[in-house]
This record gives structure tokens, sequence and C-alpha cells, in this order.
């Protein structure tokens, strides 16, 4: 499911699927993206490229389309590959940078960037 908050810049998208479930924020306010898969009990945490990340109406247009289709018909389809290294818990000056809505999608957790 995705819940596009326009007031606050913010997109979440909550994926459903057993071993594979995840939550995502997109915070256009801030300027990142988390992830969050509870598989792997951890936060993935990149810089939104504005080149290559729909802005939040593009998403939103996105997102109607594929429910009234049932098919995107889009070249704008995004993947992220994560390849982590080393992890670190965030600390103050982290939640300062993403914001509080990724503090609270990835407060606890080891987190990748």
């Amino acid at each position: 499911t995705m819940t596009i908050h326009s007031e606050e810049h913010i997109v979440d998208v909550h994926v459903r699927s057993g071993v594979y479930s995840s939550d995502t924020i997109f915070d256009y306010i801030h300027g990142y993206i988390a992830t969050r898969l509870f598989s792997r009990n951890a936060c993935f945490i990149m810089k939104i490229k504005k080149e290559l990340i729909p802005d939040l109406q593009e998403i939103g247009r996105l997102a109607f389309e594929r429910e009234t289709m049932r098919d995107v018909y889009s070249p704008n389809n995004v993947w992220a590959q994560f390849q982590p290294g080393s992890s670190r818990l965030g600390h103050f000056k982290d939640w300062m940078l993403y914001g509080k809505n990724i503090e609270n999608l990835c407060t606890g957790l080891p987190l990748y960037e």
C-alpha cells in the first residue's frame, strides 16, 4: 500500500509479502529514502537523486495509473539495489539530517547508507 502525505512531502510504502515485507519512506523535504527490511532487521538509507527518483506528484500519478490500469506503462519504474558494507546505529545528528519520519522508522536498527 502507498500513502502520500502531500502537505508533509512524505510517501509511505508498505509491502506485506511474508519474508519480503518492508516499509519505505520517501522524505522529499530532507531528500532521503529509508527502507526497513523486516527479514534483515535493518534500515537502508539513500539520498534522493532527482534525475532518478520521481517527484511527489509523479509518484502519485504512477500510483493512480497502476491502481486504475493494473500495469504501469511508464519508463519511470524505480528499482534500487543496496550493497551494504558496514552499519552503525543512528545518532542525534543523523536524525537531524534524515528527519523525524525516518527516525521513527529506523531507530534502534543498524543503518546502511
